[in-house]
């Protein structure tokens, strides 16, 4: 694969810049640790807000379903706490003692097989990883080889989102139920629930979302980024030059459903519990909002699109609770009006010239920019 020889263009770089000095610097100086926790919450979702640029910006495939996977990969966290909060000392007035609470209520007197791997924390870090990618290679599968797209794969990602709902829901012996996996307390005997746990699970987070965008933004600058545009705009003539479309479907795909696992992963250890709520067709709907509202074609702008709108939801949901469903649907509305892409367009459109000029007005005689637009990376 040949990449472009500068990953960031200068554009791209002032953003991952700013991002950095963010979330690194300036809102652990300034935020108090409740409002650090609530700010690790919202990055959970901008690992789904990631993998929808990868799948939705630069795929062209719309997934309302992205709940599912970030519910497996923290159902997947969640089966391994669980485990380690249910040992025979902490449950030893339950009628089976060493079994989930929510099993011992429901008369199951034995852990069942699934479970039984899950109490490594190797095998659970495979299983955030492998269980939602291998779910995604069967849809993906089903679907694209079949040149199943547009609004009828939508369609069909919100029912696998509804049907997870209901089969979490229905086996609330083996999962919880509607209540979910709740006091989640320590990973490996590290307890995750004082401040300064939260504190540490925060630069985690973060490192893994930077993590996710030097994958994203390798991809992107590939020959497979730029046929994932293509493929996008000319799906047919990308056919007809010989590639396999529905392969990079796939894949497209497979990587957003890991990076949205890894982003449920870490929101059951940072908020300390895992619940279907999480998982259905609103949750899913809210997430490709998120993106959009971002910007479905810029990876930094989606990333502030999920931090800005969960934002936005906590502080209208604090003041007025019956109203924020009603703001979230305008916003939607505003986004598909008046800016279609996003943030990061407002920026391209408003700002960006003039960040321009004014490097212009300073640039040496003879150095050139390299940089490639979002969404056409160069050979």
């Amino acid at each position: 694969m040949v990449i472009n020889s500068r990953f960031f263009n200068r554009s791209e770089l002032m953003g991952f810049l700013v991002l950095a000095a963010v979330l690194f610097v300036i809102l652990p100086l300034s935020l108090d640790v409740f409002r650090l926790n609530l700010v690790a919450k919202y990055l959970t979702y901008a690992f789904v807000a990631l993998g929808l640029v990868l799948c939705w910006g630069y795929g062209g495939i719309l997934s309302l379903g992205q709940g599912v996977f970030f519910g497996l990969g923290g159902y997947c966290m969640a089966m391994f706490l669980k485990l380690e909060a249910s040992s025979v000392e902490n449950t030893k007035i339950q009628s089976t003692p060493g079994i989930p609470d929510f099993m011992d209520w429901n008369q199951i007197t034995s852990l069942p097989l699934f479970w039984q791997p899950f109490h490594s924390l190797a095998f659970t870090i495979l299983a955030i990883i492998l269980v939602p990618g291998i779910f995604a290679l069967i849809i993906g599968t089903a679907m694209f080889k079949r040149r199943v797209g547009g609004t009828y794969f939508a369609i069909i990602t919100q029912a696998v989102a509804a049907i997870l709902t209901i089969l979490i829901v229905g086996q609330q012996g083996y999962t919880g139920g509607i209540n979910g996996m709740t006091d989640l307390r320590t990973l490996k005997g590290w307890d995750i629930r004082p401040d300064h746990a939260k504190v540490i699970l925060y630069f985690v987070e973060v490192v893994l979302l930077f993590a996710c965008i030097g994958i994203a933004q390798f991809i992107r600058l590939t020959k497979l980024g730029r046929i994932l545009v293509a493929m996008r705009e000319q799906e047919d003539r990308v056919r007809f030059s010989g590639y396999s479309v529905a392969n990079f479907k796939i894949f497209a795909f497979c990587m957003a459903a890991v990076f949205a696992a890894i982003g449920g992963a870490m929101f059951a250890l940072n908020v300390g519990f895992m619940s279907p709520s999480f998982v259905g067709i609103v949750p899913s709907i809210e997430m490709v909002i998120y993106t959009a509202v971002g910007g479905r074609m810029s990876i930094f702008g989606a990333i502030w699109g999920a931090i800005l709108v969960n934002f936005a939801k906590t502080s209208l949901s604090e003041s007025f609770p019956q109203l924020w469903l009603f703001g979230l649907g305008a916003l939607f509305i505003a986004v598909v009006l008046a800016f279609p892409n996003g943030l990061s367009g407002l920026w391209a459109d408003y700002v960006q010239p003039r960040v321009d000029r004014l490097f212009a007005s300073r640039k040496k005689p003879g150095w050139s920019d390299n940089s490639v637009a979002d969404g056409a990376p160069a050979e």
